[in-house]
């Protein structure tokens, strides 16, 4: 395991800036989760670390030791992307003890760390099979597998599960969380699928336009985003505008009990579980009703025109143009005072 810094890393191709001035630490055995927008430097910011790209300014250091201009074979990173790239010409043990063999692990041995890892990841019965003939799921782990043979300092995944169904993402991220937690083994986990990052990661990272938003839990990113960007890009929130005074918030239809730090005007971030449907002071009207089952989706319009999104119970129905009573849950609200 190994402690990773980036220091003011900044990386620009002519004049288009990826990555600018990021400060971030992955802590020695944690899963840090990077998300945020196409294009705010995720992939190039991963990429840095594995050593595929010098940055133009700033540094990458591994536990304390400059490994900036230190070439990726020498880094001992382990990889999965997207694209598992397995060798078709060799069987997934060859596969999974490729690594190790270019390291100069005796065969012995190195066969012995493959049939312990394809045993981790539920695959064993797997070692001798042709990759192509494995399911998306079952590449993915082999993948996985592979990077962690080499017993890597760090062990990087960019959007390892892009391709595969909803059904089959979700129990392997949760397997997939699981094993790397157990191994206590030093990640970085490159993601646009949010859900996927929380599941997954002691800490998420939003980036856009090259720099970090937030860095945090999953439940601060989520309950305390730190501004209107990362309130509007992690999960769904109505962003209201009120004015703060004397612990209070006014938004004009309603008083909230909330203390911000100074009094003025402020955005206060409101998640749909904040809303109590059914009752309360709050006029809206449905604009649009989304039916899944349990719960209904709901877009609403407020007295002042802005448009709210709200969670339902399943067991009403809701149609465009009926009238709603709504409360704000004040403890589940977050001032921003950036507005």
């Amino acid at each position: 395991m190994s402690r990773i810094t980036l220091e003011s890393l900044t990386k620009a191709y002519g004049d288009e800036v990826a990555v600018d001035g990021i400060d971030l630490t992955i802590r020695d055995g944690e899963i840090l989760g990077i998300v945020g927008p196409s294009g705010c430097g995720k992939t190039t910011t991963l990429r840095t670390i594995a050593g595929f790209e010098t940055p133009s300014d700033g540094r990458v250091l591994f536990d304390g030791v400059d490994v900036t201009h230190v070439p990726p074979e020498e880094r001992n990173v382990g990889l999965v992307f997207q694209s598992y790239a397995l060798f078709d010409t060799m069987t997934v043990r060859e596969n999974v003890a490729f690594g190790p063999k270019m390291q100069g692990v005796p065969k012995a041995e190195r066969r012995e760390r493959a049939d312990e890892l394809l045993a981790m990841l539920d695959i064993a019965e797997l070692a001798d099979r042709d990759p192509t003939t494995l399911s998306g799921g079952q590449q993915q782990r082999v993948g996985l597998a592979r990077a962690l043979a080499i017993e890597p300092r760090v062990l990087l995944l960019d959007e390892p599960m892009t391709g595969l169904d909803a059904e089959l993402k979700t129990r392997l991220r949760e397997e997939v969380g699981d094993l790397l937690a157990d191994l206590e083994v030093t990640a970085l986990y490159v993601t646009h699928d949010q859900e996927e990052a929380m599941a997954m990661c002691d800490r998420i990272a939003v980036l856009a336009e090259g720099t970090v938003e937030q860095v945090g839990t999953p439940a601060e990113i989520y309950r305390r985003p730190a501004n209107t960007f990362v309130a509007n890009f992690v999960g769904s929130s109505t962003l209201l505008e009120g004015t703060a005074t004397n612990g209070h918030v006014d938004l004009g239809f309603a008083q909230l009990p909330v203390t911000a730090r100074t009094d003025g005007d402020v955005t206060v971030a409101v998640r749909p579980e904040a809303f109590e449907v059914g009752s309360g002071p709050i006029h809206a009207e449905v604009a649009d009703a989304t039916y899944l089952g349990d719960r209904t989706h709901l877009s609403a319009t407020l007295p002042d025109e802005t448009t709210v999104t709200l969670r339902a119970d399943g067991i009403d129905d809701y149609r465009a143009g009926d009238s709603l009573a709504l409360s704000i849950d004040e403890d589940r609200v977050h001032v921003l005072e950036s507005g």
